[in-house]
């Protein structure tokens, strides 16, 4: 008797490439590349008056795939279903097996946290019934968003305009952040002064600030008060009235889960939550390592579980104490709680392998790779550390009236802090120990000090600043809104769907359409829009995959109220495409009035006598509301058709030139930043804004040319390299800066301009 065959079908080609290699040649990987059944694209697909029966289609180009996988299953003696450990992998094994259904009797799941040749071995030896619960509950999940995208979306077509689309986590999304610049439009920036006094003792001095008048608290509005301050200070007596040291200890952070890697990698990489999540998933699903053979680097990339396997813990300990030293060794192994609602079957984002260090596996990864690896190491390697420890200083001062205080905090031993540190959002509260960063002098209590200086600073009150990807998730997940897995696509459908942009920092601002869509649905859909019913919601569908609450109980739940609401919007939401607010501006071309229009770049003024005149102007508000047209920048250039001056105008992809004879005329070239093309092409390189709202140059020739550049280019030759051209830089440390884009060569230079790309206001 022939040895027994078996078929392993996984989700995507890298992760079947690196099984295939472990299991040996009785074994057969094919991968399903992603869902092979889904609703069908262009109807609703769900019987909501049976139990919301869904009607699952074969996806477009997967009938293929399938048909060799039931083809490659009559032959297996066995069949084991391994896609990813979550939700999704569980619903596409479930579809799989609803297609092998005469193989029934042959089908497992298995389930691995990482893909190495022990996990892989381990989950084959001890295979699985498929998980109904977890099935049922991406299954509600799919099928809510369904009933909410596509009954709302044909609403807003009737409405705004055609093609737009609601989700249920993705408006909510919006809101967040159509809520943030509503706030920051509100702000009222205030004057507020501070002032430190550099005070000395024998030889040495240090900084204290103005902390109180007698018991209360010192708030300086202005330049007057703050000159009657430092009257009274200069004459004062200063003695320090209490000393106090103390030792503090900052604690390591736990490993990643998903939405803190999301977030680490928007602070330290400046990149996109949808970019970690690709890069993450390469290293997950395996990497070749030449004579090392193929292993996936981390565990699986979509968990909200801190727990790491004893192995792990007890692999990184060895490594610690031997690339440490036992002085970073906690005596016990660190343990993180997880939050009630994760799933503690996974593990928390790790290394596999402690043995393939960053520096063992470099050369056979990409920079990107490279770049996150390193991310992943540190923070689990730091997070099985001692203790960071400070001493603390802080030293009270009272001088007449007023109270001074000056801390200081200096490291006493690193600790964890010598692999990691968490980066911070701008809106963050300042850590204790980040206050006083200066040494102070050994100094006791009754000790006169001396005046040498007083330093008085005017400061102003800051709005909240715009969401970066890594705020914006911090504060999905702290509202319990969407759930790992899915917070890197919400974040890339809101701009995709053009309702919000982001600028050259990475920061999210609602675009007009954004920010009159969620106005429609707040005022519409107060439910599907409201924080907590999202919320709520999540729990529920949690539920369903903990076996405690029926998934057609919580859809017909939440369907019954849904669907009044969604009939009562159909009549009442405001009809923006009808909408024409009068405005006391005169049409030039008929001396009809003019009125604002909702097109589909935003808002814009029309002739009331459209269609006969069909006059069109951009125009802006005033800060006291007032509508008037932006008038057009005139250029030298002329309309190479019919010579008439050519005027910048705005549109949906930021600035452009057009022929001011519109719309007899409807030339358009793009804005030419002076340089021309580096390839030579004898083009010239235009600025452009891409879909996603952000800045970037190509060349005029464009499609036969295809240089692009995100960087401004300047029109002057490197004086190192003699390349034709710089360009424009930004940084946090050094500001705005030139260099030369050769990277052999490391000319740079202060900016002669400022070299930022326009931003590009969405209008009309």
């Amino acid at each position: 008797m022939g040895m027994k065959k078996s078929l392993v079908i996984v989700e995507s080609p890298a992760k079947a490439k690196t099984i295939e290699k472990y299991l040996g040649k009785n074994f057969k990987v094919m991968a399903s590349v992603g869902h092979v059944r889904d609703l069908p694209p262009k109807k609703l697909g769900v019987d909501v008056k049976k139990k919301f029966k869904p009607t699952y289609e074969i996806i477009k180009g997967k009938d293929k795939v399938i048909e060799t996988i039931k083809a490659e299953g009559k032959k297996a003696d066995q069949i084991y279903l391994a896609p990813d450990p979550d939700r999704e992998g569980e619903a596409i094994a479930w579809h799989i097996a609803e297609e092998l259904k005469s193989e029934k009797k042959k089908i497992k799941r298995i389930l691995f946290n990482e893909i190495t040749k022990k996990a892989v071995s381990e989950a084959i030896n001890h295979p699985l019934e498929l998980n109904k619960n977890k099935f049922e509950s991406q299954q509600a999940r799919r099928i809510l968003d369904r009933l909410v995208g596509y009954q709302i979306s044909p609403v807003l077509w009737d409405k705004v305009r055609r093609g737009l689309s609601a989700g249920r986590v993705q408006s909510v999304a919006l809101r967040l952040v159509v809520d943030r610049e509503k706030e920051i439009q509100a702000f009222k920036t205030e004057e507020y002064w501070s002032i430190e006094a550099n005070l000395g003792a024998e030889d040495e001095s240090f900084w204290a600030k103005v902390a109180k008048k007698g018991k209360d608290k010192l708030v300086i509005s202005n330049k007057e008060q703050a000159d009657k301050i430092l009257g009274d200070l200069k004459g004062a007596p200063y003695i320090i009235t209490n000393v106090e040291k103390s030792e503090r200890r900052r604690n390591p952070l736990a490993p990643f889960i998903t939405s803190k890697l999301q977030q680490e990698g928007s602070r330290k990489l400046h990149w996109p939550a949808k970019k970690t999540m690709m890069v993450a998933q390469k290293l997950y699903e395996g990497i070749d390592l030449g004579e090392m053979g193929t292993t996936g680097l981390i565990t699986y990339m979509r968990t909200d579980s801190t727990r790491i396997s004893d192995d792990a813990v007890k692999d990184v300990r060895s490594y610690i104490r031997e690339a440490f030293g036992s002085k970073y060794l906690p005596q016990e192994p660190v343990v993180y709680k997880t939050k009630k609602s994760a799933q503690d079957a996974h593990e928390s984002i790790r290394p596999t392998h402690l043995e393939y260090s960053p520096k063992v596996v470099k050369e056979f990864l990409s920079p990107d790779q490279y770049k996150l690896y390193v991310l992943i190491w540190n923070r689990f390697v730091a997070c099985q550390m001692v203790p960071a420890v400070f001493d603390q200083t802080t030293i009270e001062i009272s001088a007449q009236d007023y109270q001074l205080r000056a801390t200081g905090s200096l490291i006493k031993f690193d600790g964890f802090t010598a692999v990691y540190e968490e980066s911070k959002d701008e809106d963050a509260p300042a850590d204790e120990d980040e206050d006083g960063k200066q040494k102070l002098p050994d100094l006791n209590k009754g000790t006169k000090l001396k005046l040498l200086e007083l330093k008085p600073e005017q400061h102003f009150t800051q709005p909240p600043p715009r969401y970066t990807d890594a705020s914006l998730i911090k504060d999905l997940e702290e509202k319990g809104i969407g759930r790992p897995s899915t917070y890197a696509s919400i974040l890339s459908t809101i701009i995709d769907k053009e309702y919000s942009e982001k600028d050259q920092s990475g920061r999210f601002s609602p675009t007009e359409l954004g920010k009159i869509v969620t106005e429609l649905l707040v005022e519409n859909f107060k439910d599907i829009m409201s924080v907590e019913f999202t919320a709520s919601m999540e729990d529920q569908l949690d539920k369903i995959e903990e076996g405690e609450k029926d998934w057609v109980e919580i859809l017909s739940a939440f369907y019954t109220p849904f669907k009044v609401t969604l009939d009562a919007a159909k009549e009442k939401m405001k009809n923006i495409k009808a909408q024409a607010i009068p405005t006391d501006i005169i049409c030039p071309k008929d001396n009809a009035v003019m009125v604002i229009k909702w097109g589909r770049n935003g808002q814009f003024l029309a002739c009331t006598n459209y269609p006969d005149c069909k006059s069109t102007a951009e125009f802006e508000k005033t800060a006291d509301g007032k509508i008037e047209v932006r008038k057009a920048e005139s250029t030298d250039e002329k309309c190479e058709k019919c010579s008439s001056p050519m005027v910048v105008k705005f549109g949906r992809f930021g600035k452009f030139l057009a022929c001011s004879a519109y719309p007899e005329c409807k030339t358009t070239k793009a804005i030419s930043t002076g340089v021309k093309c580096p390839k030579g092409c004898g083009g010239d390189v235009t600025s452009r804004v891409s879909r996603r709202g952000r800045a970037f140059y190509g060349c005029s020739s464009y499609p036969k040319c295809d240089f692009v550049s995100w960087d401004k280019p300047i029109n002057k030759s490197c004086p190192e390299c003699k390349g034709t051209y710089l360009v424009g830089k930004f940084n946090k440390k050094k500001g705005q800066f030139v260099k030369c884009p050769n990277k052999e060569c490391s000319y740079s230079e202060e900016p002669q301009e400022t070299p930022t790309a326009e931003t590009s206001p969405a209008a009309g």
